[in-house]
């Protein structure tokens, strides 16, 4: 018997497929049946479970984003985790530097009551939390555990012998690729483990991971114990120091993204993000425990998303920055109108720090502030810095009823249903992906460099082209985002700001956030708009909103002046304009679904002169242009005497205004700018205008 169609966890498959086969035998029992085939796959998962008599401890004093990833990463393996210390004062100091005896003295407290039942051959296992996820069912594990010859008890490893380098010589000696001991897991047998853990009284403050090496290193105890260390990775994956030893495969439509070490070939079951390899695991987080894969696509945002209730929406900060002269600032104020969320249930803190805008944004404040539930302004003339501003957004969303803070800088272009969407995603912190149109420029960085400014994660282009969708742990976003305030409002986070000594206000916010183990997000599940470029804006011009290029837009000369006046001469003469309705005879099909008052080449006999124009001359010009779009674009040829008019491309907020006789306009039409004709407020303006499909 076949059964297809059904996706689930390796220990639920196992024992629903039982379920199955017991069905099947009425009257008999599993552990009979079991005993009875003990070959049976399902069996065999079945007995390794019964049999694994397995505990598996962590801690945890604070309940944070890497607590709730690795808790997710044991239930998405099934493992059932039992977390020390949560709700208790962490006094083990800063683990950035030495110590964690704290971890060590919540253990043996657990490990000696587990000693009062007796059960020698119960097995523990240990990892840290904040820094770690599963990546295997315990089955696999103890499996793996139990090849290792003569050990009882087995230690990660890795390169580095810390917290104190002049004890490597006292390791044993071998060459291999981690020769030295990690405490950021380890697995034995109970009575085993209960005998290291009360090795020597430990304090809180003391280094975890040294005296677990002054235990392995006593030759005599860790020989009557049989203590190993985990060299080749079998299990513990620690990633300081390995990260070109690991590779991530994650391109795969049959498998869920893994990760293997290509030194050892083995493939890690516990992967640890040790010493400055956090940032590292961030990243793999993002594939890695059936959170995303190439088939499946973001599991993880489907498991995190919520509903949002309209009777009991959250209330939300909306904070603005103008921090510099920005084009069209007119629609990027309008847009603020247009979010679709209650304006009662916003609060707005609008700053503006440019003197030139300041005329405008003073109008769209008096005219529009009362319709939201309260409103402030921070004005040039206030003199207060973009630090200060922010952080006076941020501690005012703390300090009152807001439950979110909706941040936005001038140069963001987003969809009216973003706020909504950000929401609902589940995250506490989470930017909309925006992109300069036609750059790599977005508002998030996939990776940072050892000095924390960018560095190209391999993914960040697959991100930005949308060639995978999701949502994504990174190190870096701005210009647009939304805090779940509640986790700000914390003691431990207290002290997170936009402040840091000759650092920009977003990097000192972000590397603050990364400090206090607070992980952001940016999606890429949807298209929620662009940012658009203030480098070329120009105040010192007249009307500065005029010269704004328009991305994928393109100008050639390609007609004269006396081509120009003589085919209108050839129109005018003809005369027969339609009546720009949708009713057009001409059409096989009698309807025009864009009318225009227009004569058709076909009309007055020009037809196979266009097109030999359009074939010979802009054809070349637009393949070579919009270079895999073939037959794609929108030409026009403009002309002659009037004021006003001109093309707007809608998504992008961007006309194109100051057109010139016998010049070819040329852009991609619908398929990324949708577009509409501007008034012209004197005279005619003909154009000769042929869409063309792939």
């Amino acid at each position: 018997m076949v059964l297809r169609g059904h996706r689930c966890f390796p220990l639920k498959c196992c024992c629903w497929v039982l379920a199955m086969l017991i069905a099947m035998r009425p009257g008999i029992s599993t552990q009979e049946f079991c005993s009875q085939n003990t070959e049976d796959d399902a069996c065999k998962s079945h007995n390794l479970y019964q049999k694994a008599n397995i505990k598996v401890l962590t801690v945890a004093t604070d309940d944070n984003h890497g607590l709730q990833r690795f808790l997710r990463s044991a239930k998405v393996y099934n493992i059932d985790v039992e977390v020390l210390g949560q709700g208790v004062e962490w006094v083990g100091g800063n683990m950035n530097y030495a110590g964690g005896g704290q971890k060590i003295n919540l253990l043996k407290e657990k490990i000696n009551e587990l000693m009062k039942s007796g059960n020698k051959e119960q097995i523990i296992l240990f990892t840290d939390s904040y820094d770690v996820m599963f990546l295997a069912t315990v089955e696999e594990i103890i499996e793996k555990f139990k090849s290792f010859p003569d050990t009882r008890v087995l230690f990660a490893a890795e390169q580095f012998c810390w917290p104190d380098s002049k004890l490597a010589s006292q390791y044993p000696k071998t060459e291999v690729a981690n020769p030295y001991l990690n405490s950021g897991g380890f697995i034995g047998y109970l009575p085993e483990i209960a005998e290291i853990v009360n090795y020597n009284p430990v304090n809180d403050k003391d280094d975890d991971q040294l005296y677990y090496t002054k235990v392995f290193l006593d030759k005599n105890t860790r020989e009557s114990l049989k203590i190993s260390l985990d060299h080749e990775s079998a299990i513990f994956q620690n990633l300081n120091g390995a990260l070109s030893d690991v590779q991530l495969t994650a391109n795969s439509t049959e498998d869920w993204p893994f990760i293997m070490n290509v030194v050892t070939k083995q493939r890690p079951l516990i992967v640890h993000g040790n010493g400055l390899s956090k940032l590292t695991l961030n990243h793999l987080g993002n594939y890695l425990a059936k959170s995303w894969s190439m088939a499946e696509g973001c599991a993880l945002c489907d498991q995190k998303r919520i509903t949002l209730k309209e009777e009991a929406l959250p209330t939300v900060m909306m904070a603005v920055f103008i921090e510099q002269p920005t084009p069209f600032l007119e629609e990027f104020l309008q847009q603020l109108l247009e979010i679709n969320y209650p304006k009662g249930k916003v609060h707005l803190l609008l700053r503006n720090n440019v003197e030139y805008h300041e005329t405008e944004v003073d109008e769209f404040f008096q005219q529009h502030s009362k319709k939201y539930a309260t409103a402030k302004r921070i004005k040039p003339n206030d003199f207060i810095t973009e630090s200060e501003a922010r952080n006076i957004a941020k501690d005012r969303c703390i300090g009152s009823v807001c439950d979110y803070l909706f941040s936005m800088d001038s140069v963001a272009r987003v969809d009216p249903d973003t706020l909504r969407y950000l929401l609902s995603s589940g995250y506490d912190v989470i930017a909309p992906m925006l992109v300069r149109s036609g750059q790599a420029w977005s508002n998030f960085w996939g990776a940072i460099n050892t000095s924390g400014f960018y560095a190209r994660s391999a993914d960040y282009m697959d991100i930005v082209y949308h060639i995978i969708r999701g949502v994504w742990n990174v190190p870096f976003i701005t210009n647009c985002y939304l805090l779940n305030i509640a986790p700000f409002r914390t003691e431990s986070a207290k002290d997170i700001s936009f402040f840091k000594e000759d650092i920009d206000p977003d990097m000192a916010f972000c590397a603050s956030m990364r400090d206090h183990g607070i992980f952001m997000h940016v999606s890429n599940e949807l298209d929620f708009g662009h940012l658009v470029n203030p480098e070329s804006y120009d105040i010192s011009r007249t009307h500065p909103d005029v010269y704004q290029p328009c991305p994928d837009v393109y100008w050639f000369p390609l007609m004269s002046m006396r081509f120009c006046t003589e085919w209108i001469a050839v129109m005018e003469a003809f005369g027969q304009w339609s009546d720009g309705s949708n009713n057009d005879k001409r059409l096989e099909s009698g309807y025009e679904a864009v009318p225009t008052r227009d004569i058709h080449m076909t009309q007055v006999g020009l037809d196979k002169h266009w097109l030999y124009i359009l074939k010979e001359y802009v054809r070349p010009l637009q393949e070579m242009t919009f270079t895999g779009y073939y037959h794609n674009s929108v030409y026009r040829l403009f002309d002659l005497d009037y004021e006003g008019g001109g093309c707007r491309f809608i998504r992008y907020n961007c006309s194109v205004k100051d057109t010139k006789p016998g010049w070819l306009l040329m852009h991609p039409g619908r398929l990324t700018h949708y577009h509409e004709g501007l008034l012209v407020t004197r005279g005619t303006r003909y154009i000769m205008i042929s869409f063309v499909d792939p």
